[in-house]
């Protein structure tokens, strides 16, 4: 292991490509720590101790690395384009446009990916208005008597509005950069960044406050073996053997070759969890905006928490839900199906056509609820542990944060271990 990195940051290419993620990687938590315009940034360090462990916003709070609650240029992370980028791909389902556009190849792949930047300004300037507006008025820290905005003029307001738009039209450019031209996919690192800048202050937290030492060990020994969960799986893999049968074009021959279509146990990724934590969390988020004494404010206060039992299996409904949904739109067994008939392909012991369908919709169906349950016993674990354990705050990071960074990790040593074994190296995972 050693060996390999030395002999990354030996080899010339390699290292300009490391150092400049890394760059790249400092710059993004520079931006992450400078205040927006209009912010009183020794009120909002004061309040954000009282309400950093509330529901409120806590899933865009951990992606953009507490950039959220400190309100700083970066503060809406890269949650923007992660909610762009899946709209996109669910629109491919509604809108017949979009799916001929994913089929044209790279040309089409460029359209939707311009699509998703516009929808990533507008879902910008959505979010921003609905931070600025929420902190303005007390929400945002709750029980905090400061105001971390003194001057809450319209022109305050809009500018702290643009400021964070144009970080996360910032933050946009700078993942792409990364994929361009250092090493890894750019957001998912920018993402890993974030959660692990976090992490020594929210573990040594828990000695802090009222855990102690024992009970820190504890969550160290939860998060090591959802660690090695989350490794297990996420390189777990369905193999489906498909042969192609010979033929002759002119005077050469061409197929017979055998090969595997892989099938990933967790197909949709961290995709569902996402999407079940956003959807209960807007009921919180719209009862800032509603009278406290309302019978449906109270019953989300006393019944939507991260604790609570409706919360908790309502969360892992959706989950279970949004898998199989998921999964169904990324995973289309006719197109497959015809694809291999196309070029000769068939999966021995099943015919073309038809029976391959429902063959591979079969195969699909068992693997997605085998992923669905890990993810489910993933999501679910650090909460229960916590109410178990007795401890007042979440774990360091959850079930999703744990799924991103070890999946990034894992997706960024493989990159640079086939790039050492380009140039003839031995790899990290030799």
């Amino acid at each position: 292991m050693l060996s390999a990195f030395m002999q990354a940051f030996r080899t010339p290419d390699l290292r300009r490509k490391l150092l400049f993620t890394l760059g790249i990687m400092a710059l993004f938590r520079l931006g992450s720590v400078v205040p927006t315009p209009g912010v009183d940034l020794a009120n909002v360090q004061q309040c954000v101790g009282e309400s950093e462990d509330a529901g409120l916003l806590s899933l865009i709070n951990v992606f953009s690395g507490g950039a959220l609650l400190q309100l700083s240029v970066f503060a809406l992370g890269i949650m923007p384009y992660i909610t762009a980028s899946i709209i996109i791909q669910l629109l491919r389902v509604v809108i017949p446009r979009f799916e001929e556009l994913h089929k044209e190849g790279q040309a089409g792949t460029a359209k939707l990916t311009e699509y998703t930047r516009y929808l990533t300004i507008g879902l910008g300037v959505l979010q921003s208005a609905t931070i600025v507006a929420t902190a303005a008025n007390g929400n945002l820290f709750t029980g905090c008597s400061v105001d971390v905005i003194p001057n809450d003029g319209p022109v305050t307001l809009a500018l702290m509005i643009i400021t964070m738009t144009a970080g996360t039209g910032l933050i946009m450019w700078l993942g792409e950069l990364i994929t361009e031209r250092g090493i890894g996919n750019g957001m998912s690192l920018l993402i890993f960044t974030s959660i692990v800048a976090r992490m020594p202050q929210n573990l040594f937290s828990i000695i802090g406050g009222n855990g102690g030492f024992a009970k820190f060990l504890g969550v160290v020994v939860i998060i090591l073996i959802a660690t090695l969960a989350v490794v297990f799986v996420e390189q777990a893999t369905r193999r489906i053997p498909v042969q192609y049968a010979k033929r002759m074009i002119g005077r050469r021959q061409y197929g017979g070759s055998t090969t595997y279509i892989p099938i990933k146990i967790n197909t949709a990724g961290v995709i569902p969890v996402i999407f079940a934590s956003s959807i209960l969390a807007m009921p919180q988020l719209v009862a800032q905006f509603a009278k406290p004494t309302s019978g449906w404010v109270q019953w989300v206060s006393n019944n939507l928490q991260q604790t609570d039992t409706i919360y908790l299996i309502g969360y892992g409904l959706l989950i279970l839900f949004f898998t199989f949904f998921y999964t169904a739109i990324t995973f289309d067994p006719e197109e497959i199906a015809d694809n291999m008939k196309k070029y000769g392909g068939f999966i021995p012991g099943v015919r073309a056509g038809e029976p391959t369908v429902r063959y591979l919709s079969y195969v699909i169906d068992r693997v997605t609820t085998a992923g669905s349950a890990y993810l489910v016993v993933l999501a679910l674990l650090p909460t229960i542990a916590v109410t178990v354990m007795g401890l007042s705050q979440n774990l360091p990071f959850g079930g999703t944060t744990i799924l991103i960074m070890v999946g990034v990790g894992l997706q960024t040593v493989k990159e640079i271990n086939s790039q050492l074994q380009q140039r003839h190296y031995e790899g990290f995972l030799s």
